[in-house]
């Protein structure tokens, strides 16, 4: 750790937290599971839409390490480790693959140190860091990365976590074009693009500006496909977290649709 971090707040929900709390993890607190179980009153499928995302996640991690040779991953917005985590996949195909971690919750920070714990010949990082500042992500991750040769850059359920869609755009072309050819950013990104018109009123009142969840913005497919605009979408595009290859391991979930999933994902490769 080499950033300074505000104090731990433990009396208003935090998104790590609370996707933690629907996968399952022990790592949240009170209020953490009270928005959980409020959001999940109003889309009974979101515990299935977390899991699902988590395993895209992974698919998209093990394809880009074990099928186009990359070696170095820069996640961010990386939330609390749970299950199969990022350098986990990928030092098993690759011993010395270097991995940094980024995420703007205390507690991350605190379980990275300590459950983060990487193959002798690899190299793990974690930097407190918040998307909305990509300059200082990069100048943290040139640390440990190396910015000639290819990184996978991860956006997993985090772009939805800034409201205004210009800043999450400057944001993500900023941590674009600091790539070197080669290299591949996966993403994943919440829509209601498949749900019906009431339920989506019914999850309006959590992505409200003042709502105590905290900002969210859910956004449509040409949205997203905004994120990707000059790069190089590896088939089958930009579909949801169900459809993306649900073949490979871990497989999705074939009883789930889009509507269960709610969220979009796609690798695609800088030129």
């Amino acid at each position: 750790m080499t950033d300074s971090m505000p104090q731990l707040d433990t009396s208003a929900p935090a998104a790590s937290r609370r996707y933690n709390a629907w996968l399952g993890g022990k790592d949240n607190f009170e209020p953490d599971r009270a928005s959980a179980d409020q959001i999940a009153l109003a889309f009974p499928s979101i515990r299935a839409a977390a899991a699902q995302n988590r395993l895209c996640l992974e698919r998209m991690v093990r394809y880009l390490a074990a099928e186009r040779g990359i070696r170095q991953f820069l996640d961010i917005g990386c939330g609390l480790p749970l299950g199969t985590n990022v350098h986990e996949i990928v030092q098993k195909v690759f011993s010395q693959a270097r991995v940094v971690y980024v995420d703007n919750d205390p507690l991350v920070a605190v379980h990275a140190r300590a459950l983060m714990v990487h193959s002798p010949e690899g190299v793990v990082a974690f930097h407190y860091g918040d998307l909305r500042e990509p300059q200082l992500i990069l100048k943290a991750a040139r640390d440990t990365l190396d910015f000639s040769q290819p990184i996978g850059l991860l956006l997993a359920a985090v772009l939805h976590f800034v409201p205004d869609t210009g800043q999450a755009l400057a944001s993500a072309q900023e941590l674009v074009t600091a790539l070197p050819s080669g290299s591949y950013v996966a993403l994943t990104h919440a829509t209601y693009d498949p749900l019906p018109e009431t339920q989506r009123t019914a999850l309006d009142t959590f992505a409200a500006p003042n709502s105590a969840a905290g900002p969210f913005q859910p956004r449509t497919h040409v949205e997203v496909a905004a994120f990707l605009d000059g790069l190089d979408l590896v088939p089958p595009g930009l579909v949801s977290t169900v459809r993306w290859r649900p073949e490979l391991r871990p497989s999705a979930d074939p009883q789930l649709g889009e509507a269960d999933a709610i969220c979009y994902a796609a690798v695609a490769g800088k030129g």
